[in-house]
């Protein structure tokens, strides 16, 4: 993998040691993202290789379809009932582990999913640790109906709340309107910091319209930090503990040449 670029190094080796906390018989949940994708790849060659027994929970359509492509067995959250640890990306995530997500668009699954595990382990390169959440646009899921409405009551709700910024953008494909896998839209709101991430994420629940937003408080257990030159750090929240290991990354290997961003 000598093409790859320092970033998806630090993706590949993130990715490659949060496989280390699935263990047989585990039912997982899938998260959605490009680092959740080098995930899912890494866990099917486990599967196919040492016959590893699971069943995943995807968090989107676009996770289903590359862990089925990639040998992982599949299930439902409904069959599943709860789950023993889910493995997923984040935009940002802070010292307390707090996250935001949703870039990908799937922040309600991913949201359900992850609140019904066990463990939350989150994957991200170093780029994605911020002193305070708000660089990246906060994405919000809507109901299609009446959604300017909603984008209204949005904005008039930052006014009285600790954020920087308060410009509220409908998130596009092209020339429609992006839609999630549930048929709804999103809103992402420009905050540039937010000051208190719990408090927003409350508020933002109680307006109509809203189905929920990408602030994932106190559900994050552990964060696996890749670098660019392999090595990972793994923080627990738990514990405080941050251990820091080295990832070798085989040239040789060609899982993911076909995985986009």
């Amino acid at each position: 993998m000598a093409e790859l670029s320092p970033i998806d190094r630090a993706k590949y080796a993130a990715a490659r040691r949060a496989v280390d906390f699935v263990e047989d018989g585990m039912r997982v949940g899938l998260g959605t993202g490009s680092t959740a994708g080098w995930m899912v790849r890494l866990l099917g060659e486990t599967v196919r290789t040492e016959g590893l027994r699971i069943q995943g929970v995807p968090t989107s359509q676009r996770t289903a379809e590359l862990a089925a492509q990639a040998g992982v067995p599949l299930t439902t959250l409904d069959a599943a009932k709860w789950l023993d640890l889910t493995i997923d990306g984040a935009d940002e995530f802070d010292a307390d582990l707090n996250l935001i997500k949703g870039g990908g668009g799937a922040l309600l699954r991913e949201k359900i999913v992850a609140t019904a595990s066990d463990r939350m382990v989150v994957i991200a390169d170093l780029a994605k640790e911020v002193r305070h959440l708000g660089a990246f646009p906060l994405p919000v899921e809507v109901i299609p109906f009446g959604w300017q409405t909603t984008r209204a009551l949005i904005e008039e709700t930052l006014v009285s709340l600790d954020v920087l910024g308060r410009e509220v953008m409908l998130r596009r494909n092209g020339d429609r309107p992006f839609l999630t896998d549930q048929g709804n839209m999103i809103l992402d709101l420009h905050l540039n910091r937010i000051g208190n991430p719990r408090q927003l994420s409350f508020v933002l629940n109680q307006i109509p319209g809203v189905v929920e937003n990408g602030l994932f408080i106190d559900i994050c257990d552990t964060v696996i930090v890749g670098h660019g030159d392999g090595r990972v750090e793994v923080r627990d929240i738990a514990t405080g503990r941050i251990e820091e290991e080295r990832i070798d990354i085989v040239e040789t290997e060609n899982l993911f040449r076909d995985l986009g961003d």
